[in-house]
């Protein structure tokens, strides 16, 4: 089992906590941090990356801190042109997004710091995001109630952006209020979109098709959500200190006394669950809550195996990551900071307030879309693994050294997506293998009562 840790962040200046998810000891704490709701981002497991809001009313008052695994100081302060809230990495810590207060989305490349796309995504600040699991497709949430889907291939693709209607995929306007967190499935462009929203519903979208698939009404205002790795059922954290378990594929029918779809709760929290996270196999579950407390949940059984206590104030933000390989779980914070002195990876520079226009047309030239007379805007504009092949052989007949650079990005995805399935067979396997072992126990129970 590879070592995951936790890692939790608070809106009141508390700093981030991190602690081994299974044995419970605790790494280092890192200083001076007061992230909004999905403003904490592991970059790929090099470093942490947070948000920062000092003073809500003030445009001018956010900023974008680092900090390295070994040190408990911030080594890298951004300052955008506007306060973000939600903060993204995609998986390979290449590019980092964040979710402006007027509504527009920034992305930027980690290793250069250079801004090479902003956009007007939402008429009100945007409050969460979340990548597809191949990282072609955005989703935004926003304080409008409205949830979209961003092509990325469409936002850089200068030429099909100007022919499509909407520079969005979809646009999902049925939640009368904020939007306040969004979970999507595995299956490329066939998974599920779950968005939670302050109007206490739980909507299910087909990414496919566009519809709404499943509308679920909670007794309480829900703020987190996290998916089953099964996607059987998923997970809402409620102000109300629950943590509702909804079924995705059930019938519409309910044993319990919440409502349609609703099938059980987990109840220790003493107030409002903020935040929801699973391990990799999703066997376990950690929340976050206003109280100041993490507890881990076993899935099965519904019970806590482990709680964890926040510096100081509620707690907003909590990550499950796995742990870098140069951090070792038998030393302690001291000794680790120490001992890791000049051995992790160099810190990116600062991440740039505006774009380098020349820089951002060549970025998007060379590398996204090459501008051919056989280039023609896609039936589906869904950027698919077949795409980037088909992208890469254009690149190859024009002797473009963007080639290379595509076919690794299309390597990375297919490894990505082999784990991704490799994980889903393991929890099939296993559920299966524990309904064949209670029907073997049953069948014999009820054969020695025969005898």
């Amino acid at each position: 089992m590879e070592t995951e840790l936790v890692i939790a962040s608070s809106p009141s200046d508390a700093g981030i906590s991190c602690w081994n998810l299974h044995t419970g000891s605790e790494h280092l704490r890192y200083k001076m941090c007061s992230s909004p709701a999905h403003g904490l981002a592991s970059v790929a497991g090099r470093f942490l990356a947070s948000s920062q809001i000092r003073d809500p009313k003030s445009s001018s008052s956010g900023s974008i801190l680092y900090w390295s695994w070994n040190k408990p100081q911030v080594e890298v302060k951004s300052f955008p042109a506007e306060p973000v809230k939600p903060l993204l990495s995609n998986s390979e810590g290449t590019y980092i997004v964040g979710g402006g207060i007027s509504g527009d989305i920034y992305l930027w490349e980690v290793a250069t710091g250079n801004l090479l796309k902003k956009w007007h995504a939402h008429y009100r600040g945007v409050t969460c995001m979340v990548f597809n699991d191949d990282q072609s497709l955005l989703i935004s949430g926003s304080e409008d109630g409205c949830v979209r889907v961003w092509s990325l291939f469409m936002i850089f693709g200068g030429a099909n952006r100007e022919k499509a209607k909407n520079p969005y995929e979809y646009s999902f306007h049925e939640h009368t209020l904020k939007v306040t967190d969004i979970k999507i499935g595995y299956g490329g462009c066939n998974a599920i979109i779950v968005s939670a929203s302050e109007d206490r519903t739980c909507k299910v979208w087909s990414l496919s098709t566009g519809k709404l698939l499943r509308n679920i009404v909670f007794p309480s205002i829900i703020d987190a959500i996290a998916l089953d790795p099964g996607e059987h059922v998923f997970y809402a954290g409620g102000r109300d200190g629950k943590i509702y378990i909804a079924a995705l594929n059930a019938p519409g029918t309910s044993n319990s006394s919440y409502g349609l779809h609703i099938i059980g709760s987990l109840s220790e929290h003493s107030k409002a669950i903020t935040c929801l996270a699973s391990s990799a196999d999703g066997s376990l579950l950690v929340s976050g809550s206003e109280d100041g407390m993490i507890r881990v949940w076993d899935t099965k059984r519904r019970n806590i195996t482990r709680v964890f206590r926040h510096a100081k104030g509620p707690v907003n933000n909590v990550l499950v990551v796995r742990q870098p390989q140069h951090l070792n779980p038998g030393t302690s914070p001291n000794t680790q900071a120490s001992s890791l002195r000049g051995h992790g990876w160099p810190m990116p520079p600062p991440l740039q307030k505006y774009a380098n226009s020349s820089d951002e047309n060549a970025y998007t030239k060379a590398f996204i879309s090459p501008q051919t007379a056989s280039n023609k805007l896609l039936d589906d504009s869904y950027i698919s693994v077949q795409t980037m092949e088909n992208l890469i052989k254009e690149l190859q007949k024009q002797g473009s050294a963007a080639a290379a650079e595509l076919d690794v990005e299309r390597l990375k995805v297919e490894q990505q997506r082999s784990v991704q399935t490799i994980q889903q067979w393991k929890t099939i396997y296993e559920n299966l293998h524990q309904f064949c072992v209670s029907e073997l126990l049953d069948g014999n129970h009820v054969e020695s009562n025969n005898g």
